[in-house]
């Protein structure tokens, strides 16, 4: 069932609704918004399928920005669209076009093995097929506008999606992660993620702020699916990273540092968790972000290392 259009399409990469990417039907044509990784291109296929079009429907792959959870599998997933145009954030488009510091990067990161497993070989995508947006830019899907605004904070390469139809954001990594199993009696629970190597405070308090100036109805979230109450989430958003900043410069100097954020935001998360009657158990809220937690202390770590920009 879809709502204005637009399928959630979960790209199974890690686990269950962790990742998604979006298709968005109009008239007849399709746009997808993320693509997971190489192991996803199967399931966004099957989408457009389930949703009564063809891959030859599609006119456009618009990547939020290039971590490749996000956008690792847009040079496979091109390769299966032939009349698409790869939409990307002046920054992201030469990494699209020529991965090979990508794959140099998250192969530093992850091993040669395990770069394999979650994400597959890295495919370019012809330079006559990416379209570059400029900050305000607005792409067209069968008449259907779809604005893509810079929103720095997370990654400098980043992007966000305005969709007039159904007033909503498409949100990439801008407007914080959300897991349906931590949803509770008063709505979704949501924390900043501040992944390596980018993360900039003041700029994502910023840049979500720009979004809900517009009085959003939903943020469609990669991590994961929609969400509304968009106020009340900000709000949410701007307290944790103001704790994630005093986390860090706390611990900054310590022998253990790295240890002392992750301690201190598994802390933090718990307290938060609590006050919202998040309904899992402490060990199942940690475990379920524990990845999360890592990053977010591995991003806080950089972000120290840079001179807390």
């Amino acid at each position: 069932m879809s709502l204005h259009g637009i399928h959630t399409i979960d790209t199974a990469f890690q686990r269950d609704h962790f990742d998604a990417a979006y298709l968005i039907v109009e008239d007849g044509r399709g746009a997808f918004v993320d693509c997971g990784t190489n192991h996803s291109v199967p399931h966004l296929l099957a989408a457009v399928q389930q949703a009564g079009i063809t891959p030859a429907d599609i006119d456009l792959l618009i990547v939020t920005h290039v971590h490749l959870d996000h956008a690792g599998g847009a040079g496979l997933l091109m390769q299966q669209l032939p009349n698409a145009t790869l939409v990307a954030h002046p920054r992201a488009a030469p990494h699209l076009i020529d991965p090979e510091k990508l794959i140099a990067g998250a192969t530093a990161v992850y091993g040669e093995e395990e770069m394999q497993r979650s994400y597959g070989t890295l495919l370019p995508v012809p330079e006559a097929r990416v379209r570059v947006v400029e900050d305000g830019e607005t792409v067209m899907l069968a008449g259907r506008a779809l604005e893509c605004i810079d929103t720095p904070g997370h990654a400098r390469h980043h992007h966000c999606i305005w969709d007039a139809r159904s007033r909503s954001w498409f949100t990439g990594d801008t407007f914080g992660l959300s897991y349906r199993e931590l949803d509770g009696p008063q709505g979704a629970f949501i924390l900043p993620t501040t992944t390596p190597v980018q993360f900039e405070p003041q700029a994502l308090k910023a840049s979500i702020a720009r979004m809900v100036e517009r009085a959003p109805e939903a943020m469609y979230l990669t991590h994961y699916g929609p969400v509304s109450d968009v106020p009340r989430l900000a709000q949410s958003l701007y307290e944790q990273i103001d704790a994630m900043v005093a986390i860090a410069d706390a611990c900054d100097g310590r022998a253990d540092r790295h240890r002392c954020i992750a301690a201190a935001l598994s802390a933090l998360y718990l307290e938060r968790a609590h006050a919202q009657q998040v309904p899992l158990a402490d060990e199942d809220v940690l475990r379920l972000l524990a990845m999360d937690i890592e990053l977010n202390a591995q991003g806080l770590g950089v972000w120290l290392d840079r001179g807390r920009p």
